[in-house]
């Protein structure tokens, strides 16, 4: 018996195939290049053929599958709305997967649900009902989970934490990403990189000799590590709204562990103390002493183990 794992990102889609116990036997990732609507649709159907049709070639059948996607999954009509894929609004993923499966069950879930399913079943998150996963790269979403259920929410946007409003007053630039992603993901970070540029005609430091068309992330976080004063301060920056959101899901949920990946954590995991001496000052002052904050144990293959778990569940 096994299971498949297929974990779409914006640039790319990974596969894995899972035994009954959870060891991942093979795995591949495949750019997207560039591909959009149903061509992603696509790359992922004839793939995911082609992995049924070799595993029951050597005996020993796919019996499920689960899917990460980069936004929300619409359970109930199995569309998905991804906004990095152009033309997936909501496109009919599931109907499409079903085309090549069969009545082999399958479940699609958003990404940020299969990163905290993926450290609960072989992570950080081991043993734990109540916990949170942070996911900080391009964007940032929250998977959660309570009393051992992922929360989806009314309409499965539940997570979507870069709304989170943590200063005043409202900006309408804040209207796209939200308040929360505007200051402190990826693209924020490489963002107030870009604003403090603007600002401050007199620096003259390792921002400013980057000759590439625009400061990125690892920029800031390399200018960070030599000391930087313009790095330190969009860094620092970004840490107070990681602790403020931090707290806020600490007093909401009371989670055993907050879990802290995607790109960005990478970099900034040696940042996990800092974010808990910020989040201290706000959260639930109880609470606070009762939760773990960590990295991520699965890193880039969160996701696909995520699925793979969810997969799993279907037929346990």
């Amino acid at each position: 018996m096994a299971v498949l794992g297929i974990d779409l990102g914006g640039t790319k889609v990974a596969f894995a195939l899972f035994d009954r116990e959870g060891n991942m036997r093979s795995g591949e990732t495949l750019p997207l290049d560039n591909r959009k609507g149903s061509e992603v649709g696509k790359l992922i159907t004839v793939n995911a053929a082609l992995k049924l049709s070799a595993s029951e070639s050597e005996g020993d059948r796919v019996e499920a599958i689960g899917v990460s996607v980069p936004g929300i999954s619409r359970r109930a009509t199995g569309t998905v709305w991804a906004p990095n894929i152009p033309g997936w609004d909501d496109y009919p993923l599931l109907r499409e997967i079903k085309t090549v499966t069969g009545e082999i069950p399958v479940i699609i879930e958003s990404d940020r649900s299969c990163y905290i399913s993926g450290e609960i079943w072989k992570g950080n998150a081991r043993g734990c009902r109540d916990a949170v996963f942070l996911a900080v790269g391009t964007g940032i979403g929250a998977g959660i989970t309570v009393n051992g259920e992922l929360l989806h929410g009314a309409h499965d946007i539940a997570g979507a934490i870069g709304w989170m409003a943590l200063s005043r007053p409202f900006r309408s630039k804040y209207t796209i990403c939200g308040n929360f992603e505007y200051f402190a993901s990826g693209e924020g970070i490489a963002r107030q990189a870009e604003e403090y540029l603007r600002r401050h005609d007199r620096y003259h430091g390792e921002l400013r000799k980057i000759s590439e068309a625009r400061v990125t992330t690892q920029d800031v976080f390399s200018a960070y590590k030599k000391g930087d004063v313009a790095a330190a301060a969009i860094i620092n920056l970004a840490i107070e709204y990681w602790g403020m959101a931090s707290a806020n899901l600490v007093s909401l949920f009371n989670p055993e562990k907050i879990i802290f990946g995607g790109g960005v954590f990478g970099p900034a995991v040696e940042l996990i103390p800092a974010i808990r001496q910020e989040a201290e000052k706000w959260a639930q002052p109880i609470s606070i002493k009762q939760v773990s904050f960590e990295p991520s144990a699965l890193a880039g293959d969160a996701g696909v183990c995520g699925a793979g778990f969810l997969a799993m569940k279907q037929i346990s």
